[in-house]
């Protein structure tokens, strides 16, 4: 009942900090810088139109969702809310749980909301799989930010831990190739030590630069075993990361 309660509770503040009317905003603003990289374009210009509005849109939705479940919990971190609530007989797993609830409906909407536009640029199967993509990573963005904002309990760290985390994850390709094929010697332990440590990585970490291409709205939308992938990915890493902040505010003090 309760994590009910503070989930609904939690997505009114969405709406009355006017999440979905930012969403709106943006969208309008990246179709209109869509259409002047359009008119730019020598050739090709609807599939340089549509891998412009996908990158931008994903970014944008990272960013959004980021920064407000951080300014929110901030919030009420800095007004002494979550001690009236608390106080309340309300258990800490319940109002972890309830915030996430109310903050993936928030996720939800701005994810649908930037993705109606990749209906008229692509295929059905590409956008409908592009939103799906969306919707999860804007999901585990979403458990990120919590974690960080309840383990660091200020803003700035917690955003930097959330930015370095997510670019991280986006480019771990490149660094994995990179580590590989480096531009000197590649034959000293030092290099050995980097690939290593970069693979290591990349196996403990979602590999984001997958999830959401805009490949797949321009060239044909991923396969079935992509998707589940990306699904199994996200699920595993959601509940690792709601695990962990439900550990770390447990253990905390208010």
């Amino acid at each position: 009942m309760h994590i009910k309660t503070i989930g609904k509770f939690t997505a009114l503040e969405a709406l009355r900090t006017r999440l979905p009317l930012t969403s709106i905003l943006v969208l309008l603003l990246l179709l209109l810088a869509s259409f002047f990289v359009r008119e730019l374009a020598v050739t090709e210009a609807a599939r340089f139109q549509t891998a412009f509005y996908s990158a931008a849109a994903r970014l944008c939705a990272v960013f959004l969702v980021a920064v407000y479940v951080l300014a929110s919990v901030a919030r009420e971190f800095n007004d002494k809310g979550l001690e009236a609530v608390l106080a309340l007989d309300v258990r800490r797993s319940h109002y972890i749980l309830g915030k996430l609830a109310g903050f993936l409906i928030s996720a939800l909407i701005v994810a649908v909301t930037l993705s109606l536009p990749t209906f008229l640029f692509a295929p059905l199967p590409a956008a409908v799989s592009w939103a799906f993509s969306l919707t999860l990573e804007l999901a585990l963005v979403t458990a990120l930010a919590l974690f960080c904002i309840v383990t660091f309990n200020m803003l700035l760290p917690a955003a930097a831990f959330v930015a370095g985390f997510y670019l991280i994850c986006r480019s771990m390709e490149a660094m994995r190739l990179m580590s590989a094929y480096p531009v000197g010697s590649n034959d000293g332990w030092s290099q050995q030590v980097t690939q290593g440590l970069v693979e290591l990585l990349a196996y403990l970490l979602p590999a984001l630069d997958g999830w959401t291409r805009a490949s797949w709205l321009v060239d044909g939308a991923p396969t079935s075993g992509e998707l589940a992938s990306i699904a199994v990915q996200g699920v595993v890493y959601l509940a690792l990361l709601t695990a962990a902040a439900l550990f770390d505010f447990h253990r905390r003090s208010f």
